[in-house]
């Protein structure tokens, strides 16, 4: 609930759905291939809106509070330090699952209007959607005049509400055509494809916890986006110092791999368009269990460094 009240969490949670709705509008001209475009792009914009959210909000979880004397208080109690930063990395994994359902809702709209040079803009869908992001500020606006209820957080979950409720009503009631004579369908293989950034954003989450447990938010945000960047490039670097694409190379090398998170086996946006039947759950299952393996190491490092920080 602290994360999520937080204004700049309402703003990326906003900013990001609407970003990739407008995706869907413009004509493009990429012959053939604006589909494949849209839900590329919308996928990545959740994905970077994710890894803004997980810095920012570990920063506001833990450092801030560290700096500002919360957490010290809270030790004071019968509260062990692991249990203290798992509980905040279980309700940062909360609060970042409730930023990637909004934004999964954006991309599976995106993907439904998106049209080739054939089509046309829904303008229809966009009043829909955009009149239940409307009501959903409107309806925090009334609880904290009337009942005195904090806005940010009611209308975070008002926008998870009314999203779902505006997407539902354009997927039954209105048509969209995305090519001359073809209507449009919504892709489901997204949403597989969404749950596996939300692991990587489960990831990132624990990294930015155990940074955030000696450094403040830029410096988390600049370790966070170096690992994130460096992980991209995990494959290459292997093969660079050796490695084989069976997995077997140098210890060193092996052991650098294991370290680097792979984030290429989290994006699988490219797969979409190749009619193989990549999205198998087997595959989300074994990425899951990446996730927990991982995200334990990370948290297992942030709970070493925050034993022994002095809070006073």
């Amino acid at each position: 609930m602290e994360l999520i009240r937080q204004p700049i969490f309402l703003l990326l949670m906003t900013g990001s759905v609407l970003f990739e709705i407008f995706l869907a509008v413009p004509y493009y001209f990429a012959f053939g291939d604006e589909m494949k475009l849209v839900k590329t792009s919308a996928l990545a914009v959740m994905l970077l809106t994710g890894l803004f959210g997980a810095v920012l909000s570990a920063s506001a979880s833990l450092a801030r509070e560290i700096r500002s004397g919360t957490a010290l208080a809270v030790l004071s109690k019968p509260v062990g330090r692991a249990q203290f930063l798992l509980a905040k990395f279980a309700g940062l994994a909360a609060a970042l699952t409730l930023l990637a359902y909004v934004n999964l809702i954006g991309v599976l709209l995106a993907s439904w209007m998106a049209f080739d040079a054939y089509g046309s803009t829904n303008l229809l869908a966009i009043g829909l959607f955009g009149g239940g992001v409307l009501l959903a500020y409107a309806l925090a606006g009334c609880s904290n005049f009337f009942l005195r209820r904090p806005f940010a957080s009611d209308a975070v979950m008002a926008l998870v509400v009314m999203t779902t409720l505006a997407t539902f009503v354009i997927f039954q009631f209105t048509h969209q055509m995305q090519s001359l004579g073809q209507q449009a369908a919504v892709d489901w293989r997204l949403i597989p494809a969404g749950i596996l950034i939300l692991f990587a954003l489960w990831i990132l989450a624990a990294l930015a916890l155990a940074c955030s447990t000696r450094v403040d938010m830029i410096a988390t945000l600049a370790i966070c986006s170096a690992v994130f960047l460096v992980g991209l490039m995990s494959d290459y670097i292997f093969m660079l110092m050796g490695g084989k694409a069976d997995g077997s190379g140098p210890w060193w090398a092996s052991m650098l791999y294991s370290i680097l998170p792979n984030w290429q086996l989290f994006w699988l946006a490219d797969a979409l368009e190749t009619g193989k039947n990549t999205f198998q759950w087997a595959y989300v299952g074994k990425a899951l269990g990446y996730t927990v393996c991982y995200a334990g190491a990370a948290l297992a490092v942030g709970v070493a460094l925050f034993e022994d920080r002095e809070l006073s």
